[in-house]
């Protein structure tokens, strides 16, 4: 097998999606290595969430080819559930189930497991966010917004997937949550050897988590590499985000 397919976990090309009669992502093409962060930034509604989405399965495609550790993904994604875990906007925890109910859901859709097992697994999952084993017999209404971020990680490992995507992790948290958080997505990526395809626009996360930044714009991945190239990038609208009023503050503030 070529060694530098062997590199890529995620490749994306000439990918075309839209809705109705507007294009969304406009023949992208993506890369992204085994054992990377890539957080991907973009204008709200420039299709970050969508591209995503296409890659995993839930939002169909008009053209262009995908490739997730070596399979193409087509309209149905068989066995892909051991393949990535998720972790949705907001955490989408099922509201009537407990947080080990929660966490134990990929394992009763996907294996067959004791009852015994499946508690095990999911207080080693919990304990592995940071959470406590008592806190799994709480209903997602009683946890912190940080909590529910951590339950719906832990339900996203609970197949050990060797990819792991991030919809907006840290939105919705308090800055000293938010750089927790973090470090939790470095410190397991590095541990479990994972490759995390991050959403994100927050610049903190951008800057001390992801080891390489991909810039959608105008339906096309516009600009890629670590930050500091991205920095210095032309293109008008990376310009903008990385160089307006807000982001020079906040970089300054990080120093």
């Amino acid at each position: 097998m070529d060694e530098q397919q062997e590199e890529f976990a995620i490749r994306v090309r000439d990918l075309v999606v839209g809705f109705g009669r507007q294009t969304v992502l406009d023949h992208l093409s993506l890369d992204v290595r085994r054992g990377e962060i890539l957080g991907l930034v973009g204008a709200s509604g420039g299709g970050k969430s969508v591209l995503m989405r296409t890659i995993i399965g839930l939002i169909p495609r008009w053209s262009g080819a995908i490739e997730v550790m070596e399979r193409p993904i087509g309209g149905r994604t068989q066995g892909a559930a051991t393949t990535w875990g998720i972790l949705f906007q907001q955490g989408a925890l099922f509201s009537s189930l407990t947080v080990r109910q929660n966490v134990q859901f990929p394992l009763r859709e996907n294996l067959v497991l004791s009852q015994e097992l499946m508690d095990e697994i999911a207080i080693a999952k919990l304990e592995m966010v940071g959470l406590r084993a008592q806190d799994a017999d709480k209903y997602p209404a009683e946890l912190s917004g940080g909590m529910t971020k951590r339950v719906a990680l832990a339900r996203a490992l609970a197949l050990d997937p060797p990819i792991l995507f991030l919809d907006e992790p840290t939105s919705g948290l308090d800055p000293i949550a938010a750089g927790d958080f973090d470090a939790l997505i470095r410190t397991l990526q590095r541990t479990l050897g994972l490759t995390v395809f991050m959403v994100t626009h927050d610049l903190a996360s951008l800057t001390t988590v992801c080891d390489r930044v991909a810039a959608l714009a105008d339906g096309k991945i516009v600009a890629i590499g670590p930050m500091r190239e991205l920095l210095q990038s032309e293109h008008p609208w990376v310009r903008a985000y990385f160089h307006g009023k807000r982001s020079q503050m906040l970089q300054h503030e990080m120093r």
